[in-house]
């Protein structure tokens, strides 16, 4: 691995998918997985470099698929941040067994498992060198992971949101299907948008958009790459303006 020793960035928020924590399946929770993910945050957080996090819930329960079976969709959306809420004190507990300090907040309260989300605490925790993990997405229904993600990256003032996929960046078209596919390196939120990569969902891309958040997009299961991205070493795909 290339080595440089000083982090392009002080603050990222990382987006984890739910299905990340679920391994080859995609479903349920993989320990071995999480103690993957823990470590190589830990290796971030060595860095000197501020980390918040926000994971999603789909390998557990998704909203929109609970509504195709005749749930509400606001119940199901519910029950899908209530899902996020297993999968961060799940990473919480991987995290304090490496030595890290870490704090969830909620969207919706449950003081007896997570803190409130108060933005200045988060902050504050964040300023003790604790990592905060932020469960239940925004609180309210219609609004997926992605968007809670480019909305406290913006709160608490991130520098990137580095979005954790099973590929190693953006291509023109699906990868899997197209072995000539073309893998952007840099890319702006227009030309993703025209060409309809779903980078993210529209909500949460417009919010990066609006407000010159960058995100890069990186594979997740390759070793040290969080570090890697955080270090500069050009993985994944960057959008930008």
């Amino acid at each position: 691995m290339k080595s440089s020793s000083k982090p392009k960035f002080r603050r990222i928020l990382l987006k984890l998918s739910g299905e990340a924590l679920g391994g080859e399946e995609g479903a349920g929770i993989c320990p071995e997985v999480i103690q993957q993910m823990a470590e190589q945050i830990k290796e971030v957080r060595a860095l000197g470099v501020d980390v918040v996090i926000v994971v999603g819930g789909g390998n557990i329960f998704r909203g929109m698929s609970g509504s195709e079976k005749g749930i509400e969709r606001a119940t199901g959306d519910y029950m899908g941040m209530l899902a996020t809420v297993i999968n961060a004190l799940a990473l919480q507990d991987a995290l304090e067994k490496v030595g890290v300090a870490t704090r969830v907040q909620s969207a919706i309260t449950m003081t007896q498992i997570a803190e409130p989300f108060i933005r200045r605490r988060a902050v504050r925790h964040l300023q003790k060198s604790r990592i905060v993990i932020f469960a239940a997405g925004t609180g309210n229904p219609y609004f997926s992971t992605d968007t809670a993600a480019a909305l406290r990256a913006n709160e608490i003032g991130a520098e990137v949101i580095l979005k954790a996929t099973k590929v190693d960046g953006i291509y023109d078209s699906d990868p899997k299907k197209n072995p000539k596919a073309k893998r952007f390196k840099q890319i702006t939120y227009l030309d993703a948008l025209q060409r309809q990569l779903k980078v993210m969902d529209s909500t949460a891309f417009s919010l990066c958009m609006d407000n010159h958040m960058p995100i890069i997009v990186f594979d997740l299961n390759k070793p040290h790459s969080i570090k890697r991205v955080v270090l500069g070493e050009g993985v994944g795909t960057l959008v930008t303006d």
